[in-house]
């Protein structure tokens, strides 16, 4: 009896063990092959979308449905992921024995919808450096009779909707008229013909109560850029030396990611990021590269992988750049460029902005897919911090009409 029990006993270790081995195994992606008859060493790719439910292709061939894990051969593969009613996202991808490789694509509308937030007019909207407010001027006309003055709407409530309705800030013919927000999002420097004044983004300030502050405008804006630089000095520090010299002295703009894992900047002059400025991480971006920066370039650059991706070239305003010097010495906030790039809020994409188009693609640049193509005032788009829409500025093909803001629904 005593010897049956051993038996028994070394049977259930011995059953035990083997599970545990063979999800050891298949964990680190080992897999009978049918047509060989042996056992192989694979990669694991991790697919997921957003909204899930999606196909997913591999070289062509419909495989599983988001969101799935996919044993793959060590190879370069094309995965596509297609959703009716979406665009398809498309991807090539390096998959290595005994490494995970994570993919999320996010999918936007074929047909994205427009509703309108402002109904009479929006002029110069500017959205607050926390992406949680923009500011407008509404103008004296026929349409707006007794509601001109400067606006605020508050975009923190999406996807829901606004539901809180849009406030006014201040009263007055303001057609002419510059804004500028504080670094912490809760004041507007407000330039007028008559002066210029310092108002209260949580509250409303009647023209005749506004205290003219032209003779402290430089100072103010110079502390504004004083606590504006000891905030990228801070991101900027958890960086490789080699990367902190070169933003400091070679680039003119720089703009981090909402998840501060990413730096977005353009180039102001040619210089080479070295190699391995951190240990290679298993699984990491096998999407070309440039390390060789060059003056007018915009670059991308990804912290925890060491990797720098080229993005785009010319004349382009990084959304989220504050630079108070430049309103100090033009007197004015007005910046021309036709262009934008702005971080979409997974902190993985970019929105650029350009005339006719906008387009959202992945931070290295690949999977570039056109959310809107229409009449717009480029580069009028705010993102917000939800990520089923951004909010763009158009008069809807209509020249003799007044642009007004619009929700984009883009998910």
């Amino acid at each position: 009896m005593t010897k049956i029990r051993l038996l028994v006993l070394l049977a259930t270790f011995l059953f035990v063990g083997s599970i545990g081995t063979l999800v050891f195994l298949y964990a680190r992606g080992f897999r009978f092959n049918q047509k060989t008859g042996k056992v192989s060493q694979n990669g694991i790719l991790v697919i997921k979308s957003h909204p899930d439910g999606a196909q997913v292709f591999i070289n062509g061939e419909l495989k599983t449905g988001t969101n799935a894990t996919v044993p793959l051969a060590p190879n370069t593969y094309d995965v596509s992921v297609r959703k009716d009613g979406y665009i398809t996202w498309e991807k090539r991808l390096l998959i290595e024995k005994e490494v995970v490789i994570e993919a999320t694509a996010h999918l936007f509308k074929m047909a994205p919808s427009l509703s309108a937030v402002t109904f009479s007019g929006a002029l110069n909207p500017v959205s607050s450096p926390d992406k949680t407010k923009i500011a407008y001027v509404a103008l004296p006309i026929a349409e707006n009779r007794g509601g001109e003055g400067l606006w605020l709407i508050e975009t923190i409530n999406l996807p829901l909707g606004f539901a809180r309705d849009p406030k006014r800030l201040t009263d007055g013919d303001l057609s002419q008229s510059s804004i500028i927000w504080s670094p912490n999002s809760k004041e507007i420097l407000l330039t007028t013909t008559k002066g210029t004044y310092l108002l209260d983004a949580a509250t409303f300030t009647p023209q005749s109560q506004r205290i003219n502050v032209s003779t402290q405008r430089e100072e103010i804006l110079k502390t504004w850029q004083v606590n504006t630089e000891k905030r990228l000095q801070a991101q900027i520090k958890k960086l490789p030396e080699e990367l902190k010299d070169t933003l400091n002295r070679k680039a003119r703009a720089v703009v981090f990611s909402p998840d501060e894992d990413m730096v977005l900047y353009t180039a102001s002059g040619s210089a080479n990021i070295p190699e391995n400025l951190i240990k290679p991480i298993p699984g990491s971006s096998s999407q070309k590269q440039e390390r060789s920066i060059e003056d007018g370039r915009t670059y991308v650059y990804d912290i925890k992988e060491d990797r720098n991706f080229y993005i785009t070239t010319g004349d382009i305003l990084l959304d989220g750049w504050l630079n108070y010097q430049e309103a100090i010495n033009q007197l004015s906030d007005v910046n021309t460029a036709t262009r934008s790039l702005a971080w979409y809020p997974s902190s993985r994409h970019l929105i650029l902005a350009e005339e006719t188009n906008i387009t959202i693609m992945d931070y290295d640049a690949t999977n570039k897919q056109t959310v809107y193509s229409g009449s717009y005032v480029a580069p009028h788009i705010y993102p917000t911090l939800s990520m089923d829409r951004l909010l763009i500025l158009t008069n809807l093909g209509a020249d003799s009409a007044s642009p007004n803001l619009y929700s984009l629904g883009i998910k």
